[in-house]
């Protein structure tokens, strides 16, 4: 009967000592995909993109698939400017369209969309709320220019928007990537 009283008494301590050490140890610890992001920033503002480009309603189409992609994958609640803990801005710089394969003809059968576009994401004081890799050598930035390529395909019928498309959910989905935190 001792030795069994024992190893109780032992196990019931080794278990005390885990749920202790567990409670202290896993204070700041967050579940899900919440440890990605930074826990003081809870909303984000998303002004219209400013389209500097003679297509129209580019900058539309860019913010509705950045803040669908806020949405979708982030904790984050897009909200009106005055109530947001921070702003993500930008603007499409430039829109270039390459040909990158032909027929016998010199008819464009591959084409390829790129976007240039520029983009920010500071708090309501101003400060950097975008923090680089932790493998990066690069300094602290603000802001960062992406490019984002679309391929078009006109032969099985793919239209230009459709190419656009593509290069503006490739750049959503990338301006959500930057908004997690360094491991």
């Amino acid at each position: 009967m001792r030795p069994s009283l024992t190893t109780f008494r032992f196990s019931l301590l080794a278990a005390l000592l885990l749920i202790t050490v567990g409670q202290v140890g896993c204070v700041h610890y967050q579940i899900g995909n919440r440890s990605l992001y930074r826990p003081d920033i809870r909303t984000v503002h998303v002004p219209i993109f400013v389209s500097n480009t003679y297509r129209r309603e580019l900058g539309e189409r860019i913010t509705e698939a950045v803040i669908k992609e806020i949405e979708a994958t982030t904790p984050y609640k897009v909200t009106d400017a005055q109530s947001a803990d921070s702003v993500l801005r930008g603007s499409l710089l430039n829109e270039t369209k390459l040909v990158q394969g032909q027929n016998s003809l010199d008819d464009p059968r591959i084409l390829q969309e790129n976007f240039q576009i520029h983009y920010e994401w500071i708090d309501q004081r101003g400060q950097i709320v975008r923090q680089p890799g932790t493998l990066s050598l690069a300094p602290v930035l603000m802001s960062e220019t992406l490019t984002a390529t679309g391929v078009l395909f006109p032969e099985p019928g793919q239209s230009m928007v459709t190419a656009q498309q593509d290069a503006i959910d490739q750049f959503a989905q990338e301006v959500v990537r930057h908004m997690q935190t360094p491991w």
